[in-house]
């Protein structure tokens, strides 16, 4: 179990970090942040921004959507490099991803009932 901590944000850097060392990659920022729409980004310029709320999830998610970004730092597209990155790292990713497209619990604001799955949002 991940020990408790007062900052889970901090917690959150902290397991990026670790996942930045084993993937050797360098992002150049690492913040979190809320996000409505995504669970997490990787811009050109080597920023990776998770999403507050990624501390409330499974560990095990937490761990998708971190090594999902960082690898962008390496792959930019979501091509069969980056998917075997992916499986290589994160095993059963496949399945953690359909649970990102579920729709966010508490994210208010929904206009005319639509929502945005995580994936749409990122395209």
């Amino acid at each position: 179990m991940m020990k408790t901590s007062l900052y889970p944000t901090q917690e959150l850097r902290r397991r990026a970090l670790a996942w930045a060392v084993k993937l050797r990659v360098n992002p150049r920022v690492i913040r979190v942040q809320d996000m409505r729409r995504k669970w997490g980004s990787c811009s050109s310029a080597g920023t990776v921004t998770l999403a507050s709320d990624l501390v409330d999830q499974d560990p095990r998610f937490q761990d998708f959507v971190i090594a999902h970004e960082l690898l962008h730092l390496r792959v930019p597209t979501h091509g069969r490099l980056f998917k075997a990155l992916m499986s290589a790292h994160v095993p059963g990713w496949r399945e953690l991803e359909e649970l990102r497209a579920v729709p966010r619990s508490g994210l208010g604001r929904r206009r005319n009932g639509a929502h945005h799955t995580s994936h749409e949002a990122r395209r």
